[in-house]
């Protein structure tokens, strides 16, 4: 549904806000989950909304889960950066992430309040450690590459400068983007935070220039696509053309999509040998770190009980 069709929820419901919901594997993953985890008949219900869409449209969606009592809260996907630039006086509480990275992905309801989290630094470093093999980077001196200066990629930046060691760092990190403005913006809150990664950042305004940069990376680096590209929009950040690094990594942040960076990285797996994944994984713990929040539990972000959790929604999905 569009913002336009909201009406107030007639039991406790928890919401999507996204652009193509109704697509997301999260539709039947989140009735098994809410079963595994005790949280009652909670329905989800998707809102879509436009890329960049209208500040007032934000505002709406905003205001009706603030105002109307059976509304939870709601994870939100795509529209992290708009929706708290236009709302932000709509929230009583912002987490110290929120407020650092000027986005938020998770809206929920505590004392009386209603509350904006960034969780996306968490929900990427935690994914990022499940398949970065520990001390890659001090063993290979390999560096991390992001195509994309949005919300995502200021998360896992910000985790990585303010969760991890010296030792843990890559040798270096390059981000790139399409226009200045979104580099500029990232410059700016790493100032406040960078204890001494070095940092590139290149302005791509093509997708022949992302080859160019991934094409220079060191043997064992980790391209990562944070564009979008691939589910929220059409196409890949690279060309075809692209070389990706020996023995590198890649990792697309989506997990449904035509996804073509995918296509391009497997279709040199073996030549390069490269470890490839996808955001499987990503999505597990993008949406466990949010339902804790809004219903507030506590959900294992590894062990046991997240596998759990993994296999519930591969059988769901």
């Amino acid at each position: 549904m569009t913002a336009s069709e909201l009406t107030a929820a007639d039991k406790p419901t928890f919401y999507f806000i996204g652009m193509t919901t109704g697509k997301s594997s999260i539709m039947k993953v989140f009735p098994k989950w809410a079963e595994h985890l005790g949280l009652g008949d909670v329905p989800i219900k998707g809102i879509d909304c436009k890329w960049h869409d209208d500040p007032a449209v934000y505002r709406t969606v905003v205001d009706f889960i603030k105002k109307d009592p059976l509304s939870l809260g709601a994870l939100v996907t795509t529209h992290k950066l708009d929706l708290l630039a236009a709302a932000r006086d709509r929230f009583g509480y912002l987490d110290p992430y929120a407020e650092l990275l000027g986005e938020i992905s998770s809206i929920s309801k505590k004392d009386g309040m209603l509350c904006g989290h960034a969780k996306d630094p968490f929900t990427s470093g935690y994914s990022l450690d499940a398949f970065v093999p520990a001390g890659h980077w001090k063993k290979t001196g390999g560096e991390l590459c992001i195509l994309g200066a949005g919300g995502s990629s200021l998360a896992l930046t910000a985790y990585i400068m303010k969760q991890k060691t010296r030792d843990e760092w890559p040798s270096r990190i390059v981000v790139t983007n399409r226009s200045p403005a979104r580099l500029e913006e990232m410059k700016h809150i790493h100032a406040k935070i960078n204890p001494g990664i070095r940092m590139e950042y290149v302005l791509a305004p093509a997708a022949a220039d992302n080859d160019k940069v991934v094409a220079a990376l060191k043997p064992h680096s980790l391209v990562v696509n944070a564009t979008g590209l691939g589910k929220d929009a059409p196409g890949s950040p690279l060309t075809d053309n692209v070389v990706f690094p020996h023995d590198g990594l890649v990792w697309e942040y989506n997990y449904r999509g035509e996804l073509v960076f995918l296509d391009q990285a497997r279709a040199q797996k073996e030549r390069r040998n490269l470890y490839i994944e996808d955001g499987w994984v990503y999505f597990i713990h993008g949406w466990t770190r949010v339902i804790a929040e809004v219903f507030h539990i506590d959900i294992p972000t590894s062990g046991p009980g997240f596998d759990v959790l993994g296999q519930i929604a591969a059988a769901a999905r």
